[in-house]
């Protein structure tokens, strides 16, 4: 049967004021009404149920998340500590072939703003089919719709069929001219977006992955805090797809963004005529191409362009939308009674 691995570990510094570590931005409603994690959750509905869907966090978050996505606690993973997506989702994979002994894994995160949900759950379901029938590790591709630089890409090589083809090569984050050059190429955008059958991820974790394969009697002894005190940190990407010879591609035909910065509410959000972005009690006057969010205290801009303000958690935030990427490195540099927000 098919399952379903959310990942849904992390702070979302990037998010700061907004986001804090008990409320990080997969419990923030950055792309509408509801948290990224219950669009998450609720994408899936219709093709895998909540019986078959495991989301792996950290003890901070996790009874937010039971709360909110009204999952049995014993599908809600609590991560010991945290090290990377490699571990969590061989610790998930185990955790439903213990339940499913044919267990297909569709793995995903909560912090993506997804267009066409039709289009994602037939996509998903491609990519399931396609890891059954080709035994291989599937990535879901996006067709990019620009050059973007923040994101991995993914070549595609030889054909396993008229939509499934093998991956050619990886390229992390390119400049913005290896970027038009990688779209040229028919390169797609690394999403994330996962399907494997358990036994298939193990067999080549134990292959291509010493940083966890030493450790996977641990798991299959039920010692879970034994194997995360001795695994390494990697992530799933670098520790086993990228080493792997059986990794294929499915092209996603869909909007698809990972809501990484600030910056990203400009394309999963509605803009106003002159390009902003509102949310919360803000005024506007001769003000362009700006994002303006408040959790409550009236705010005003004027004749401001390509600005971000952020009003939270009793902090203000205004720089410059070319620096959200670099918010981490930012708040590294702040004074930890202006960093640190209120539990």
């Amino acid at each position: 049967m098919d399952w379903a691995v959310i990942l849904a570990g992390g702070s979302g510094v990037r998010f700061w004021p907004l986001s804090s570590p008990t409320h990080p931005k997969q419990l923030l409603p950055l792309a509408g009404a509801k948290s990224l994690a219950e669009e998450t959750f609720e994408r899936l509905a219709g093709f895998i149920p909540p019986s078959r869907t495991l989301v792996v966090t950290g003890s901070a978050i996790a009874a937010p998340l039971i709360s909110r996505l009204g999952l049995d606690p014993v599908n809600v993973l609590v991560e010991p500590r945290a090290a990377s997506t490699g571990p969590a989702l061989v610790w998930a994979t185990c955790e439903a072939l213990r339940r499913d002994p044919s267990a297909s894994v569709l793995a995903l995160h909560a912090d993506w703003a997804i267009g066409d949900t039709a289009a994602f759950a037939s996509t998903a379901e491609a990519a399931l089919f396609a890891a059954r029938n080709h035994d291989r590790l599937i990535t879901v591709g996006i067709v990019p719709s620009r050059p973007e630089t923040g994101y991995g890409y993914i070549v595609p090589g030889s054909p396993l069929d008229d939509t499934v083809r093998m991956v050619a090569r990886f390229a992390e984050k390119p400049d913005a001219k290896t970027a038009l050059n990688l779209m040229a190429e028919g390169a797609l955008w690394n999403s994330g977006l996962f399907a494997w059958t358990a036994t298939r991820l193990l067999a080549e974790i134990r292959e291509h992955t010493p940083e966890i394969a030493p450790h996977l009697i641990r798991l299959a002894e039920g010692d879970v805090a034994g194997f995360f005190a001795a695994v390494g940190a990697v992530s799933i990407d670098v520790g086993l797809l990228e080493r792997s010879q059986r990794v294929a591609v499915v092209p996603g035909h869909f909007d698809w963004d990972d809501v990484g910065t600030w910056e990203a509410l400009t394309r999963v959000r509605s803009r106003d005529q002159r390009g902003n972005v509102v949310v919360g009690p803000v005024a506007l006057r001769g003000t362009t191409d700006c994002i303006a969010w408040s959790d409550g205290t009236p705010i005003v801009l004027v004749d401001l362009r390509d600005v971000i303000v952020v009003v939270a958690n009793g902090r203000v935030l205004v720089v410059k939308r070319e620096q959200a990427a670099d918010l981490k490195r930012i708040l590294d540099d702040l004074p930890p009674e202006i960093r640190n927000l209120p539990v």
